[in-house]
């Protein structure tokens, strides 16, 4: 089993890195966010899971292990896929999975392509009780108490950007800003935009 990967990036696209390690580059699907920080030519590590099918083997890496862990748990769950966990890791944190699961609410992972309805409640029946929202916002979530943040967030999934990507982009980006920017709404958006750069076809993050 291969459950971790530290090497540096021999390419990126939007949902696939190659890691070199050891002289061996392996192939690692993995959630937007990481594909869009990932950079040619820096390391990185993530925590992986090695899915083994009768005609392959697939990587799926993570940043973060409680990522490995909600994949591990939604691919466990009636319907749903590796290929359908990644989407819902790329589109919700771990944080907005788990408040869903808890408030029974399905809608956020109907939101998620290739996710139906049925799949969507499946996902909230199976979940519960195995999923917990932390106290604290984690890895820079917007607080939802910030409406600047939070209108810069739903412009930016307007926009074609995953919740999540969006959600955590400005959040970073009102972290760095001035008092001013983190006042107004189109500054901040400005100042988002251009630290995630070009969407790539408008939909290439969700």
């Amino acid at each position: 089993m291969i459950s971790s990967l530290h090497g540096v990036v021999l390419h990126a696209t939007s949902d696939q890195v190659v890691i070199e390690v050891g002289g061996v580059g392996f192939s690692v699907a993995v959630p937007t966010d990481v594909a869009h920080t990932a950079t040619v030519g820096e390391r990185l590590q993530l925590h992986t899971s090695l899915i083994v099918r009768e005609d392959s083997l697939s990587l799926y890496g993570f940043a973060e292990r409680d990522e490995l862990e909600i994949f591990g748990l939604l691919i466990s769950v009636t319907g749903v896929g590796p290929k359908s966990a990644l989407g819902v890791l790329s589109h919700l944190t771990v944080d907005q999975i788990a408040e869903a699961v808890t408030a029974e609410e399905d809608a956020p992972f109907r939101r998620v392509s290739g996710i139906g309805p049925k799949t969507a409640k499946l996902i909230v029946l199976q979940l519960a009780g195995k999923v917990h929202p932390t106290a604290a916002p984690r890895r820079g979530a917007a607080s939802t108490g910030n409406d600047v943040v939070s209108q810069v967030a739903a412009a930016l999934v307007g926009l074609g950007w995953s919740e999540k990507v969006a959600t955590e982009a400005a959040a970073q980006t009102a972290a760095d800003a001035t008092e001013a920017e983190r006042g107004s709404v189109s500054s901040l958006l400005r100042r988002t935009l251009a630290l995630l750069g070009p969407a790539q076809g408008g939909q290439a993050r969700v």
